[in-house]
């Protein structure tokens, strides 16, 4: 596991398998924070490259998208964090293409259900690596003032209120993700704020533990305290409770396993996560909670008792002279989107288009006038509505029907069309059946791959004159595609105008 902090403001990110929303909250905490760049240096979305158009700010930013994730550390050497929205089925086999890669350090990986036999070689190829997994079940994680990943903290309202836009002195480390957001709150309220807060994930093996946060936060100058929020289930808790009594942890540590209610209930209960289950008396929170107790660490009575509990210790170390005053800054505003705003009625926009044939502002869509569900129920057909759009009125039934004529003769779908077209004019021109299929056929063009042997349609005719005798014979072979009009068909239409 990796000592000290994991991100900075100077951290850039990959992010696998686009997701809008996230990577605009990053980004939005990044300017947020004063960042001079944007931290997701990337996208990688197998199958697909180009790019994605998102907002820095007020500027407009195009995110490069990358088909592999060997190809996109290749293009940022920078990059040294891989945030993984991948599903369960592919989380796994993701991760562990991104740990091997040489510049990735951190590797967060958002899905739950991972499977535990690909959740453990991942660890152990992290911890041979000396790199770090943040997950599965994750949230991700927040530098304050630098860089966060993620929905981690929520919305933008959210971060202001937590003073996430600038780092405080606490270390804040969390199995839960929805839990981090509530505990940024309470330490914002009676604190100077966060430092650095971790969502190590709620399955059954997490890719680092609450010991490894709290012993990287140990290491870290600025935290000056840390905070601890676990749950009943496994046994992650006593890696803790072994580094205070070791006396490898030196600053305050202020924990609480949440889930005493469990003993209320006369049978083993599953709580939200997959390891929040009770496998025993050591695994329950009360066992936990007296363990980290008598190793140390500042547990409260109960929940409601935590946040007294963070704001003591920490005035005590303000008494001390450990912590200063940390200046307060005024974030700058977040550019709102347009639909957004729109929708709220904080701006109003101008139409671009104005439509005199077409109205959508009532309960239904309207054609000049006619109701969408009256075209359905009256049987309107392509003329019938072509005579709303374009005449604005409905035109009586002959000339809806000579409108759906004409589309149908003057669509183009290739050469057997066009010359069934030609000979339904000539035959209507008063010509004999012969002369219209010819006129028909010089329509009839072979072109490349339409030609299949076996498949011509061949006529002959004989004219003969006034006295009888055959003067010449004709012969006109046409080889038509297999699936357009066959000239038998031509024939049937003809005979049938």
């Amino acid at each position: 596991m990796a000592t000290g902090q994991l991100f900075s403001r100077n951290t850039q990110a990959l992010f696998y398998n686009y997701k809008q929303l996230p990577i605009q909250r990053m980004l939005d905490f990044d300017f947020l924070c004063g960042r001079e760049t944007p931290s997701v240096a990337g996208i990688i979305n197998p199958g697909a490259e180009g790019f994605q158009k998102l907002f820095f700010g007020q500027e407009e930013i195009a995110i490069p998208v990358h088909s592999s994730v060997e190809a996109a550390c290749g293009a940022h050497p920078i990059a040294d964090v891989f945030i993984n929205f991948a599903s369960f089925r592919s989380a796994a086999a993701s991760s562990m293409a991104a740990l091997k890669q040489p510049t990735i350090r951190v590797v967060a990986i958002i899905a739950e259900g991972v499977p535990e036999a690909d959740t453990k070689q991942l660890i152990a190829f992290a911890r041979a690596n000396n790199k770090v997994v943040i997950g599965p079940a994750t949230v991700g994680g927040v530098q304050a003032g630098a860089f966060k990943i993620g929905d981690t903290a929520g919305t933008i309202d959210n971060i202001i209120q937590c003073k996430l836009y600038r780092p405080g002195s606490v270390g804040f480390v969390s199995k839960s993700g929805g839990m981090s957001n509530e505990l940024y709150n309470t330490i914002a309220r009676v604190t100077d704020g966060i430092y650095e807060g971790i969502a190590i994930g709620g399955d059954v093996f997490p890719g680092s533990t609450l010991s490894d946060h709290v012993l990287r936060f140990n290491h870290i100058p600025q935290v000056k305290m840390m905070v601890v929020l676990g749950e009943l289930g496994g046994r992650d808790e006593y890696s803790l409770v072994e580094a205070l009594k070791q006396g490898r942890v030196q600053k305050p540590v202020v924990a609480w396993v949440s889930g005493t209610c469990a003993r209320l209930f006369k049978s083993e209960v599953q709580f939200g996560h997959a390891g929040a289950k009770s496998g025993g008396e050591l695994e329950s929170a009360q066992a936990k909670n007296q363990a980290l107790k008598e190793a140390g660490a500042v547990v409260p009575t109960s929940y409601e008792a935590l946040e007294g509990a963070i704001k003591e210790t920490f005035e005590k170390l303000v008494e001390e002279g450990k912590i200063s005053s940390v200046p307060e800054v005024k974030p700058p505003p977040i550019p709102e989107d347009l639909n957004s705003a729109i929708k709220s009625g904080k701006v109003r926009a101008p139409t671009h288009i104005i439509s005199t044939i077409s109205d959508d502002r009532g309960e239904e869509p309207c054609y000049a006038g006619v109701p969408m569900s009256t075209i359905v129920e009256q049987g309107y057909g392509v003329g019938d509505v072509i005579s709303l759009l374009w005449f604005k009125r409905s035109l009586p039934r002959y000339c809806t029907q000579f409108i759906e004529i004409c589309i149908m003769l003057c669509a183009d779908h290739g050469p057997c069309v066009s010359g069934a077209h030609n000979t339904i004019v000539t035959a209507r021109a008063g010509k004999d059946l012969v002369s219209s299929l010819v006129s028909g056929s010089e329509c009839l063009r072979v072109r490349g791959g339409d030609e299949k042997e076996g498949h011509p349609c061949t006529w002959n005719w004989t004219q003969d004159q006034e006295r009888g005798q055959q003067r010449s014979e004709s012969r006109a072979t046409a080889k038509v595609r297999t699936h357009a009009f066959p000239i038998c068909e031509i024939h049937g239409i003809c005979s049938s105008s």
